[in-house]
């Protein structure tokens, strides 16, 4: 008989169980346990077959019986097995498949019934309290290699594997290296030789502090915490529309590692900086800090269905469990959604304790308070008078509307903003009749403005001086698109009216007492954003009283509607006149980019809170299958228990407040050695647990587990605060050392785990791009605020992000500031591995690929910096292409030119010119790795 396997079965080679002298079924049964029953359990059983118990696995598959009892040679699990079609990933070793043989030949007898998968339990080493080792001894030779404790656990190992380590590295190539990985910047030519020059024993030490104190630092490493939480910038799904105003925890990040947060606090801010007391959380960038819930993906499309909307609810909250469990405890909590953790020992209890803690988290923006808001107010106010006033002398440049027009005397509709000026009137209400709209749908109406003749003119029609609004109809179920809009002085598709018959509607204001008005003022969407439903045929009539009505204007003397088409040209004027008017323009334009952003508050992506319900365990992860009602909770078996008495009805706020005080208390193991081992993991290439956000059963074990605990303890006696660690290891000579590669040394330890030398890295995409700006002198080092954008502004309802075709100063910030929409990449810089913030990146891969030397070739982006950069050597070196090629490689790779590069390079620059020879520096392995 034959079974039917699955291919993707069998993960795992077989624990040391099958070693020695263990009988013939304990062996077999740790080689099924390790690399079997996971594809072939009870719960699994692929391709039908279940190996964990003795009756099944004679049962068989699909297509009959896998073992025949002591016929090893007529058993298809054995044929299988020494074939090395299974696992198929990871075949049996030899002895592995000799203790399966030797088990079938003996009858295929059980031992214990059901096998079942290797697991952690509540002893797993990372769940363990964290001890202070003391560091281990060394010989004379070696401990005088010692700079700081760290050494002595890596001296230790490799004297225990019989290795030399590898000697210092240049000190120009040590502070290349230093400055790459604190700032992310590359050092001036002057600070390196500044630094070559210094003959104090203390220069390092210095150096490491200055960077560790430039707000330079806060960058570099707050873009690597912000890969750990999947930042991004936009929605994700199908439509990813932008989010304008995610940018603030950005920079509540990078000022949070820039002042050296503690831990504890860091994690209260993130999880509750709502709740917190106003003395601690009053500030308005640590109110952004709750954006690191909402950070992930949000479907805003919505389902009709109640099962979808349930779904979409759940998953928004898995997100938020997954975000939480691998950044700050280095579990993947998530893994328990539908049953208990096969791995780990979380419960699914336990994961429904963490959705009712959560539970009341919403995707939203939300407003705070800003800072300085009486001079904001007082700012505001003599901006709009200005703007009022400049509005004023544009609409008295417009030409007055035609009724009697015979061919078009004003440009064609704007989506934005139209005016309808007219000889004054008296009139006490104004309607428009929409009567086409530029496409099928519904005519919008952001704002509908009336103004009052005279020297002081007014907008009469608004809500707030007493006007009403009505309208023919509304859109049904819209939120955002109601009559009342229609004067409520606020503009934008947010805050819009839309009638319910497509192509036609009529709005009305009306105001209390009759005055003269010369002016109406309409627009489809103030804020340029959308250009659909547009009004193009239309009038425009006032009124003393409803039976009263006269035409001031319509559409009969605009210029034909043309779907499309550009802007509309303005109209026609003398040369004085229209260089007024393009002052004004110029000039209202930049009041209303500053009036943006005067408000009281400021609205930030970062969650709207409320009460919820109660939460239940779910069967399968089904939300149509609610079972027993779940508290609010931590992980059972993680130390210390979870010391809050909480109810199902617990108040919201104190639910989060009591997660972040269970995660930053001191007795929680997990917490200072994951963040301590994100540090290692940045500073050397790999972490002393190379999975840095998962430290269960499914993930690495420690290469030092020793050090790690060392330094996971004096994180916690130093304050919870990264700085003194990054210095103990950046000071160490575990990270001095060079690259250089010692073949017995390599012999032993390929991958280099032993850090017998340091391993060249391959520079992020951010610190390739901030180093080809630093290179060139572009480089605009402005800290903070709203990103820049690198893509085309898109108007519909599904954003397509298309790059500009060219980027000037504007966009030559940091790469942390670039605008990062979610399935999106920078089309030069996307290439090297930037994480598509759709999912947590603990750890970004290290490809090499075609594109990305075609891109630091041919990019427009890397031919116009190196245009620039060729400018600078020129400026800085002089017409002496020696001289020139000198200074390239010092303000590039951080070192002088060998005799064979300075005369290939001057050759290039002859031959070729500057530009050619700094894009031959960008492309050179050296600058895109730190050495």
């Amino acid at each position: 008989m034959r079974i039917k396997f699955a291919t993707a079965a069998m993960l795992l080679g077989a624990s040391a169980a099958t070693a020695g002298d263990a009988p013939a079924s304990s062996k077999a049964e740790a080689v099924l346990a390790n690399a079997c029953v996971r594809c072939h359990g009870a719960d699994s059983k692929k391709g039908g077959l279940d190996l964990s118990r003795r009756d099944a696995t004679l049962k068989g598959g699909e297509t009959g019986p896998a073992v025949e009892p002591g016929k090893p040679d007529e058993s298809l699990l054995i044929e299988k097995v020494a074939g090395g079609e299974m696992p198929p990933k990871t075949p049996l070793k030899p002895d592995e498949v000799e203790a399966l043989r030797a088990w079938v030949a003996a009858g295929a007898t059980y031992g214990r019934e059901p096998i079942t998968p290797p697991r952690a339990g509540a002893d797993w080493w990372s769940l363990r309290p964290i001890t202070s080792p003391t560091p281990p001894p060394l010989d004379a030779g070696a401990a005088g290699q010692v700079r700081t404790p760290v050494d002595a656990f890596i001296l230790a190992k490799l004297e225990e594997a019989g290795l030399t380590p590898a000697p210092e590295a240049d000190r120009a190539a040590l502070m290349r290296r230093v400055s790459l990985d604190l700032v992310g910047l590359p050092p001036t030519p002057e600070e390196v030789a500044a630094f070559v020059a210094d003959a104090d024993p203390l220069a390092y030490e210095k150096l490491v502090d200055r960077l560790l104190a430039s707000p330079h630092y806060g960058e570099r490493w707050g873009r690597h915490w912000l890969d750990v939480v999947r930042f991004g910038e936009s929605e994700g799904y199908e439509t990813n529309m932008p989010r304008a105003n995610a940018w603030p925890y950005r920079d509540y990040v990078i000022r949070s590692f820039n002042r050296d947060t503690p831990f504890p606090r860091f994690v209260a801010e993130q999880l509750a900086a709502d709740a917190l007391p106003p003395s601690e959380g009053d500030d308005w960038l640590v109110q952004a800090a709750t954006g690191f819930l909402v950070g992930g993906t949000h479907d805003i499309v919505g389902n009709a269905t109640i099962e979808g909307m349930k779904q979409q609810r759940v998953d928004d909250l898995d997100d938020v469990i997954t975000a939480t469990g691998t950044a700050f405890l280095g579990l993947t909590v998530n893994c328990a959604r539908c049953h208990d953790h096969k791995f780990d020992p979380i419960l699914q209890k336990d994961y429904y304790g963490m959705q009712a803690v959560f539970a009341g988290v919403n995707h939203a923006s939300r407003q705070v308070e800003a800072a300085d808001v009486a001079n904001r107010r007082a700012r505001a106010a003599l901006v709009r008078e200005e703007v009022a006033k400049i509005d004023l002398e544009l609409d008295q440049l417009e030409p007055l509307a035609r009724l009697d027009a015979d061919a078009p005397t004003r440009p064609m509709v704007d989506p934005r903003r139209n005016v309808e000026r007219f000889a004054p009137v008296k009139a006490r209400m104004v309607r428009m009749t929409i009567l086409a709209t530029g496409d099928p749908n519904q005519p919008c109406l952001d704002e509908l403005e009336v103004y009052s003749a005279g020297p002081s003119p007014r907008n009469v029609a608004l809500a707030t001086a007493g006007g009403t609004a009505s309208a023919s109809s509304e859109y049904p179920g819209a939120a955002i698109h109601k009559i009342a809009h229609l004067n409520d002085g606020l503009h934008g598709n947010g805050r819009s009216w839309i009638s319910q018959s497509p192509g036609r509607g009529v709005a009305t204001v009306a105001w209390p007492e009759a005055v003269a008005i010369d002016r109406v003022v309409w627009g489809r969407d103030r804020e340029g954003a959308y250009k659909d439903r547009l009004p193009i045929h239309y009038l425009i009539e006032a009124a003393e009283a409803p039976d009263s009505w006269r035409v001031v204007a319509s559409s009969i003397d605009r210029a034909a509607f043309q779907p499309g088409a550009a802007e509309p040209p303005a109209p026609a004027l003398p040369a004085e006149a229209a260089a007024r008017r393009d002052a004004l323009v110029k000039r209202r334009a930049e009041l209303a980019a500053e009036l943006a952003g005067l408000g009281d508050k400021i609205s930030v992506y970062a969650g709207m809170f409320s009460q919820p319900g109660p939460t239940h365990l779910l069967r399968r992860g089904d939300p149509m299958q609610p079972t027993a009602e779940v508290p609010p909770s931590a992980i059972a078996a993680v130390k210390p228990g979870w010391a809050w008495d909480a109810s199902p009805g617990a108040p919201e706020a104190e639910r989060r407040l009591a997660l972040a005080r269970w995660i930053g208390d001191p007795a929680n193991p997990l917490p200072a050695r994951v963040m301590v081992n994100r540090l290692w993991h940045y500073h050397f290439g790999r972490g002393l647990v190379a999975t840095p956000s998962d430290f269960g059963f499914n993930g690495a074990a420690p290469s030092h587990p020793e050090l790690l605990d060392w330094l996971a303890a004096r994180y916690i006696a130093e304050g919870w605060r990264l700085k003194p660690i990054h210095r103990l290891m950046v000071l160490s000579a575990a990270y001095r050392r060079s690259s250089r590669i010692d073949p017995k040394a390599r012999e032993v330890d390929a991958q280099n785990r032993l850090l017998w030398r340091v391993t060249p890295r391959r520079l992020e995409a951010e610190a390739v791009r901030d180093a080809v700006l630093a290179a060139s002198g572009q480089l605009d080092l402005i800290m903070g605020g709203p990103g820049y954008n690198i893509w085309e502004k898109n108007s519909n309802y599904v954003a397509i992000y298309r790059p500009r075709a060219e980027l000037g100063p504007d966009a030559f910030r940091r790469m942390i500031y670039q605008f990062k929409p979610r399935s999106q990449q920078d089309p030069t810089f996307g290439s090297f591995d930037c994480p598509d913030a759709a999912l947590v990146a603990p750890r970004r891969n290290t490809s090499t690929t075609a594109l990305q030397a075609l891109d630091l070739l041919n990019s427009r982006f890397v031919v116009q910096q190196s245009e620039a950069f060729a400018r600078r050597i020129a400026a800085e070196a002089g017409p002496d292409p020696e001289k020139q090629v000198e200074r390239g490689f010092a303000l590039a790779l951080a070192r002088p030119p060998s005799a064979a590069e300075r005369a290939a390079g001057s050759a290039l620059i002859r031959s070729h010119g500057g530009p050619a020879f700094c894009r031959a520096l960008y492309n050179a392995n050296e600058f895109v790795y730190a050495p």
